[in-house]
């Protein structure tokens, strides 16, 4: 496979774990340029990795060489650079969220499938090994027929994360703990369960944060399958634990726990996957995980522009759980159930 040519647009926080799969990709992805509106960005990205930094998003776009742009940039300006480089052929590999509501997400994924390029969406739970295996057992129908889910997502962040000006906002990150934090374990689940139908419950900011959107989020769900289930999600869980998604089958039941598999049938056997991923950013550091996710949302962005695939999680995939967020803070407002909008 030749190497896929890329740029890298957005080099704050986000960025790091991108970067290490990168150089560890090497063989395979070329970065042609990277870019940020601030030299200091530029010249602190520049001291730590060797990629080619540039000062305009208009060079890279200009350079006939560059096949995929990588955007992580903050989450209210992903369309308008996604789109920019769809219009201008480039493929996109975005971080979480698409946008800061569904309505601008919906945009981007409309715009790329127009311009005919590839969206990839990181999501990086869904190249876990544990989250992988679990995908295995379900689709071979060691689980049975589920019949229920329940997600837990307990992390902790100080109020110092949400000092940060724009943090926690609705014009800036697009809500709280739904769209910032909880969107890799609710975009798991739905790979693993399928679809919600229904949700009822509370979304709420608690007392342990002073920040605009919400912290907590409790609610129950039904799934198109018949399957029901809980959610539960929230930073002020101090000092961080692992999330976790329960799977009840008629054969047995399945559970994942960060980085970790345990799934035990009703015919005496089970299967674990065990995996050492430290805190896997549930504390108060939110990138103290391992890079190796993202290298593998990396490595399969490349191999499907390559195979002329769609990536594993899509546009249209992402867009999903988006409009889950939107109906789990419905339900929290008007404290009744809610439909998820298909």
């Amino acid at each position: 496979m030749s190497r896929l040519r890329i740029a890298i647009v957005g080099l704050g926080m986000a960025v790091t774990p991108h970067a290490r799969g990168l150089m560890d990709l090497s063989d395979r992805i070329e970065v042609l340029h990277a870019f940020a509106p601030s030299a200091a960005r530029r010249a602190d990205f520049g001291a730590r990795y060797p990629f080619p930094l540039t000062d305009s998003l208009d060079k890279i776009l200009a350079d006939d060489r560059v096949e995929a742009v990588a955007v992580f940039t903050p989450a209210s300006s992903h369309a308008e650079i996604g789109l920019a480089c769809a219009r201008a052929g480039r493929h996109v590999l975005i971080e979480k969220p698409l946008d800061i509501s569904t309505a601008r997400a919906e945009a981007l994924v409309t715009g790329c499938r127009e311009a005919g390029v590839r969206l990839g969406v990181v999501l990086q739970h869904r190249f876990r090994p544990a989250a992988m295996r679990a995908a295995e057992l379900l689709a071979a129908g060691a689980l049975g027929r589920v019949v229920g889910c329940s997600t837990t997502i307990r992390l902790w962040r100080p109020q110092a994360y949400y000092d940060e000006p724009g943090r926690g906002t609705r014009a800036r990150d697009g809500g709280g703990v739904l769209i910032s934090q909880g969107i890799h374990t609710l975009d798991l689940m739905l790979s693993l369960a399928g679809p919600v139908e229904t949700v009822t419950g509370f979304a709420e900011t608690t007392a342990v944060h002073k920040m605009e959107t919400e912290d907590m989020v409790c609610a129950a769900a039904r799934f198109a399958s018949g399957a029901i289930g809980t959610i539960d999600a929230t930073t002020a869980a101090y000092p961080g634990f692992h999330e976790e998604i329960t799977l009840t089958g008629t054969r047995g039941t399945l559970a994942l726990r960060g980085g970790t598999l345990l799934a035990r049938f009703h015919n005496g056997t089970e299967e674990r996957v065990e995996a050492d991923t430290g805190a896997g950013g549930t504390g108060a550091d939110p990138m103290a995980f391992p890079h190796d996710w993202h290298r593998a949302v990396m490595a399969d962005f490349a191999e499907a522009i390559a195979e002329g695939r769609d990536p594993r999680v899509t546009g249209e995939e992402a867009l999903r759980v988006h409009r889950l967020i939107d109906a789990l803070i419905e339900t929290g407002a008007k404290g009744q159930p809610v439909r998820v909008r298909a």
